[in-house]
């Protein structure tokens, strides 16, 4: 039996002063209101702190949320819903040349900010085959650091069969190395299931042409045409968040 799943990669924007009105805290509704509107089954954030992350695991209900607690700082978060999936296992890797090592880097040209990927394994209730789920943000200021983990994180996904989806900030255009790293990784062939997609980073409004750095990746069966971004409207000043929230589809068969 085929299962089609809606996937969310969403950067949440840290909690910082400088950001206004657009504080995280002031838009933690507009955050649920997105959540809620759209019922995603899978979700990737982004850029979520320890008090973010205790909030997100409270507020969404319907959602087992999953950070390592290893991660002091930012750190990517996965969200899934609890009533139709169930948990086989975890699993996280700083982006490094040690990547067991808690907040290693590559050093070179990264920013000093440590960065990870993140991962579970999950059966859906409606369907025989697990899928892995893998969720990161490179960083925002080394393209060789960025290169170095799309090959980390391709070589991770390689080591085992089956279907996958990666979601993610990596802070790289769709004609960069890294991310034709990603879609040109050997014996194992990857969508961007955003291909239809334009600009996703508008800075709050800021951006009158937004950049496109956010993605989903699967080798399962997907539609790219089908992908959208939700519209990121101020109200009453507010935004979701500096990122159009990206939504795509891939099909479990």
């Amino acid at each position: 039996m085929s299962v089609k799943l809606k996937v969310f990669s969403f950067n949440l924007r840290h909690e910082t002063e400088v950001d206004g009105i657009n504080n995280f805290w002031n838009r933690t509704g507009r955050v649920l209101d997105a959540i809620e509107s759209h019922k995603p089954d899978l979700i990737g954030f982004q850029e979520v702190t320890g008090m973010m992350r205790a909030w997100l695991k409270a507020s969404l209900r319907d959602y087992t949320v999953y950070a390592p607690s290893c991660f002091d700082g930012d750190s990517p978060v996965i969200a899934f819903r609890s009533e139709v999936f169930d948990l086989l296992a975890v699993d996280h890797a700083w982006l490094s040349l040690t990547p067991s090592v808690r907040a290693s880097r590559y050093g070179l040209d990264q920013s000093k900010y440590p960065r990870m990927v993140i991962s579970v394994k999950l059966k859906h209730r409606d369907s025989d085959t697990p899928l892995r789920f893998f969720n990161t943000h490179l960083d925002h200021k080394g393209a060789t650091a960025r290169l170095l983990a799309a090959v980390q994180i391709m070589q991770a996904i390689s080591r085992e069969d089956g279907p996958f989806v990666l979601t993610g900030d990596f802070n790289a255009a769709p004609d960069t190395p890294e991310i034709r790293t990603i879609l040109t990784c050997p014996h194992l062939p990857v969508t961007d299931a955003t291909a239809a997609l334009t600009g996703t980073f508008h800075n709050y409004g800021k951006k009158e042409i937004p950049t496109k750095i956010d993605y989903v990746f699967t080798n399962a069966a997907c539609t790219p045409e089908e992908s959208f971004i939700i519209e990121d409207k101020p109200e009453d000043g507010l935004y979701i968040t500096d990122h159009n929230v990206v939504v795509s589809y891939i099909t479990l068969e």
